[in-house]
């Protein structure tokens, strides 16, 4: 079966999240436009990644404005499910088409950076919470566990998403692949030149295709007060994009685009994947169970449970 994926780089209404919904739901038309059957859009679109900023954190000590900027942070972000999630599945139904957008979660006082899965008969289908936040995202951003681990099996194929520098668990990835994924979805805030080494990587490993969006965003685009430390120049770019579409033996399809804003299609033949596995599949032939064995707690943890086995804080 052939048909065309998208990757849409666009950039946050950041804090602003009635906003970047809106922004979001006309980029699902415009992808459909293309005649694209599945969007994938960057890492924590709704309603900010916060690149440069530090929330006054210091070792040993928080300043106010970082509380501030933490509320302004928790404010803009989603519950899911929610209503904002309620926006995203009707856009996905009458556009015709399946979508994979990073967003904020906000679950009680904790943020997620979470994954979220549409289809256009189904509407909402479920998460995947960042399991691993990098560096400094780990001061606003909770762990996810292995409960959100979802490969979801579509019409157009079995689809998942491992976001931004999970890409870089290979363990992660294995269990990917182990679940059959053949659309994988990888959300980012990486636009370095050597992500697409990444994405070219993991497409080779995996036999299975990457798509891979990530924000181009200005400065201009947040408010006057953010506080970045690349500077206050209203063109200084904070995410340049470098999204890109890569085929199961390596080869770039589509992108990467360092230039604005934009989407980029590339047509997919599923058959591919088995061609490519022909002389490789990481957990079929070419695996080696007698000697290593993943174990995968795919359990949720929550806070606490009562004698009666009813659960709390299952986050």
């Amino acid at each position: 079966m052939t048909f065309r994926a998208a990757v849409v780089q666009i950039g946050s209404v950041p804090f602003d999240k009635a906003a970047t919904v809106a922004k979001v739901i006309e980029y699902v038309r415009k992808g459909a436009a293309t005649g694209a059957k599945l969007l994938v859009f960057p890492e924590a679109l709704i309603s900010a990644y916060p690149k440069g900023a530090d929330f006054g954190a210091r070792v040993g000590g928080r300043l106010p404005r970082g509380r501030d900027d933490f509320l302004r942070y928790h404010t803009s972000s989603i519950d899911v499910p929610g209503p904002e999630v309620a926006e995203i599945a009707s856009a996905a139904r009458e556009a015709g088409v399946h979508v994979v957008i990073g967003v904020m979660e906000r679950d009680g006082g904790t943020l997620y950076c979470t994954a979220l899965f549409f289809s256009p008969d189904r509407g909402y289908l479920g998460k995947h919470r960042k399991l691993m936040p990098t560096a400094m995202e780990r001061l606003v951003w909770g762990y996810g566990d292995g409960s959100t681990l979802p490969v979801y099996d579509t019409p157009l194929g079995r689809v998942g998403s491992v976001i931004c520098w999970e890409n870089y668990m290979p363990l992660l990835r294995t269990t990917m692949y182990a679940k059959n994924i053949q659309l994988y979805c990888a959300p980012t805030a990486d636009d370095r030149d050597t992500w697409q080494i990444t994405m070219r990587h993991i497409a080779m490993e995996g036999r299975c295709f990457v798509l891979s969006a990530c924000q181009y965003i200005k400065r201009g685009a947040f408010p006057d007060d953010y506080d970045a430390i690349q500077g206050n120049e209203p063109d200084t770019v904070l995410m340049r994009g470098g999204s890109l579409i890569v085929s199961p033996l390596g080869e770039i399809l589509a992108g990467p685009n360092f230039d604005g804003e934009c989407i980029l299609t590339a047509d997919l033949d599923l058959d591919d994947i088995a061609r490519g596995k022909y002389d490789f599949d990481v957990v079929g032939h070419y695996a080696r169970p007698d000697v290593f064995h993943l174990v995968v707690d795919e359990n949720p943890k929550p806070v606490m449970s009562n004698s009666t086995g009813v659960t709390f804080g299952d986050r």
